[in-house]
């Protein structure tokens, strides 16, 4: 019988690996019985190491052939989107990609090899000496796919590290640039009232005792609040006027945890590091967790949700739909924290930019070929609730420098603020097409439950496709609080501030008055 293998001489494997050239990884003889595992030099030593996390979750499954088949455009594309990747990181991608195919090749042939040793084992009981060689053969291809497989995962952990540091792609029609090439879509509500200082919203909530930040700096810190009489009824009453709303379009009501895995908040685009270099941000607030927990690396770290997008997307991951199930629709209420709000400015000046406040979220999960119809929808959804509170505002579509990691296309709406001068944002509305469903594992079957029965299994192979998800701010509380305040405020004769008006949209949702307190008419 041929020996599969010689197993009585050092066998050496010579393979190219991106960015490193050509390298030599001795396979020790099956004589030397000292030696178990074979060594190899450290790879991609110029780069950080792929931090592993305690996910629950599968790992994700990108679209490498479409990131090596397109490095010029993604490469342009990430440009444009001023996203951290480094310099030649999209060849890099292309190269270990034809590394890691040619790895599973080799590895595959190794393990169809080893499934046939048994049978020279039998084949050879009469001939001792062709017994032993094919003993020795299977102990070498055991060792030598050992070696492939370690290999082969690193391979696949680096191009994993490099590709999820990739954006999204960009809607064609989406402005390139930073936040001053933002295009206006549309304008709604009456024509804008005057900038005024007299209408600054922290003036106006000190003369009607609506805020109360000195109490909320004692407590927590800078940029913490406390709503107090009128206001904290609008805060329910904005939430509650949204969610009926949204529940009318056909959305489901949820309320999220405000806690959130780290690896999650990743998946969905808010990282809180740079993937690459791992230098810290500021956006998130990471929970200490209990030492035994932390010891034993059970638990996965965890933070604040920084929107409540970030839990509504984990309801739907690891999981396959029909496709007759979608679109899915839901409106998540919950609380958002952001670490970021210190900065110096008129922009943290009050409620503007704070670190914590109750949102409101729209989210919907749809077949690959209807986001952009359901991001229509929400568009439509949000501007029904900014004109029934009888708003000032625009709608405007979002240049490639302002779409983060995930959008495909953002719209954002800005309402005028008289107080402050200028236009606020109190929306925003992103299509994210399969960025996040291919780091969650959302996918959906296309054909019907008859289908599925009567399809062979050859078509049962075929990869399920990812779903789209979208989102889309329908309250985000502190922005309009100031829009209103600003906008509402009355004034008596000799410009003292003496009450507020709200829209009467908001009357049904309202729970009472103030006692002693009558600033608020319904107009």
């Amino acid at each position: 019988m041929s020996r599969l293998l010689s197993c009585r001489t050092t066998f050496s494997t010579t393979r190219r690996l991106s960015g490193i050239g050509t390298s030599h990884f001795p396979v020790p003889s099956c004589e030397d019985s000292s030696i178990c595992l074979v060594s190899r030099p450290k790879r991609y030593s110029t780069q950080p190491e792929p931090v592993k996390s305690s996910s629950r979750l599968p790992k994700p499954r990108l679209d490498y052939n479409a990131l090596t088949e397109n490095v010029v455009f993604k490469s342009h594309n990430a440009f444009s989107r001023k996203a951290s990747i480094p310099p030649g990181a999209l060849q890099s991608i292309a190269r270990l990609n034809a590394d890691r195919k040619e790895l599973a090749g080799t590895l595959d042939a190794k393990r169809h090899a080893q499934s046939t040793i048994g049978d020279h084992i039998k084949a050879s009981l009469g001939d001792i000496e062709a017994k032993k060689a094919a003993l020795e053969d299977a102990k070498f291809l055991k060792m030598e796919i050992a070696h492939l497989e370690e290999e082969l995962e690193a391979v696949e952990e680096r191009l994993l590290t490099l590709a999820l540091a990739v954006p999204n792609d960009t809607h064609p029609a989406s402005p390139i640039g930073p936040e001053d090439a933002a295009v206006t879509l549309s304008t709604h509500g009456p024509d804008p009232i005057p900038a005024s200082s007299a209408r600054d919203h922290v003036t106006i909530a000190r003369s009607l005792r609506l805020f109360d930040f000195e109490a909320g700096a004692t407590v927590t810190g800078s940029s913490w609040y406390y709503l107090t009489n009128e206001a904290a009824l609008l805060e329910m009453a904005l939430t509650s006027y949204a969610m009926s709303v949204a529940v009318a379009h056909g959305f489901t009501p949820v309320t999220t945890p405000d806690v959130i895995s780290l690896d999650l908040a990743k998946r969905c685009g808010f990282s809180p590091r740079d993937p690459l270099s791992g230098s810290p941000a500021s956006q998130m607030y990471h929970l200490t967790q209990r030492p035994e927990a932390a010891q034993e690396g059970s638990y996965p770290e965890l933070v604040l949700a920084g929107t409540a997008e970030i839990p509504l997307a984990g309801m739907f991951a690891n999981k396959v739909y029909l496709s007759e199930e979608l679109p899915i629709k839901v409106a998540g209420l919950g609380k958002a924290f952001r670490a970021e709000a210190g900065a110096s400015g008129a922009d943290t000046r009050g409620l503007y930019r704070v670190h914590q406040f109750t949102k409101l979220e729209l989210f919907a999960v749809t077949a690959e070929g209807r986001s952009e119809e359901m991001m229509e929808e929400l568009k439509e959804i949000q501007t029904r609730i900014f004109e029934g509170l009888g708003l000032t505002f625009r709608i405007l579509d979002m240049p490639t420098e302002e779409l983060g990691a995930s959008a495909y296309r953002k719209y954002d709406m800005e309402a005028w603020m008289p107080g402050r001068g200028s236009w606020g944002e109190i929306s925003s509305t992103s299509n994210c097409t399969d960025y996040q469903s291919r780091r969650l594992h959302i996918r959906y079957r296309e054909e019907s439950p008859e289908d599925a029965k009567a399809s062979t299994a050859s078509t049962r192979k075929k990869p399920l496709p990812f779903a789209h998800t979208l989102n889309g701010t329908a309250a985000a509380v502190p922005r309009l609080i100031v829009a209103l305040l600003e906008n509402g405020v009355r004034f008596d004769e000799v410009g003292n501030i003496v009450g507020l008006n709200l829209p009467k949209a908001l009357q049904p949702f309202w729970v009472g008055s103030v006692s002693k307190r009558d600033i608020i008419h319904w107009v």
